[in-house]
């Protein structure tokens, strides 16, 4: 299998992770963890918002969970917040829509993970369509400089 940027960034760090495919093309977070055979809720899935020109940040929620705008503002630090459009996605981050890592975007913005994460081991998007990593949620935090945060409405 070929390293994405995302794994060899999580080496890098020297950061303990089981990469997990499935094949089936363009599937919900939801199917993703029923390929996996894992519990939705240690299937996380990464949103990026904007708060106005070049403030980006990214957020880690359960598959089966919404990101809550008013809670990820709050955690931000900013008035309000709303999703990047997705033709952005490419350009911002430096992935597509279904392949997004909160590891090894263009830039490292500013990062929060839903607190349902907190010591467990999530899986997140590999940087690749089909492609998870299963670690540390406490490595992800490190490797990402991200914060716990109650960011997901369920």
């Amino acid at each position: 299998m070929i390293k994405t940027n995302a794994m060899r960034i999580i080496e890098k760090e020297g950061v303990t992770y089981n990469v997990h495919t499935c094949d089936g093309g363009a599937l919900s977070g939801v199917e993703v963890a029923a390929v996996l055979g894992q519990d939705a809720d240690r299937v996380y899935k990464t949103l990026v918002t904007t708060a106005g020109a070049g403030r980006f940040y990214v957020f880690v929620v359960p598959v089966a969970s919404e990101l809550d705008l008013k809670k990820a503002a709050k955690a931000a630090g900013e008035k309000a917040v709303e999703m990047l459009p997705q033709k952005s996605l490419l350009p911002v981050t430096g992935y597509i829509h279904g392949g997004c890592s909160p590891v090894g975007m263009k830039k490292l913005f500013p990062t929060f993970l839903d607190s349902s994460a907190d010591g467990k081991t999530i899986f997140v998007s590999g940087g690749k369509v089909g492609v998870q990593v299963e670690l540390a949620s406490a490595d992800l935090v490190r490797i990402t400089n991200a914060r716990f945060a109650d960011i997901a409405r369920v």
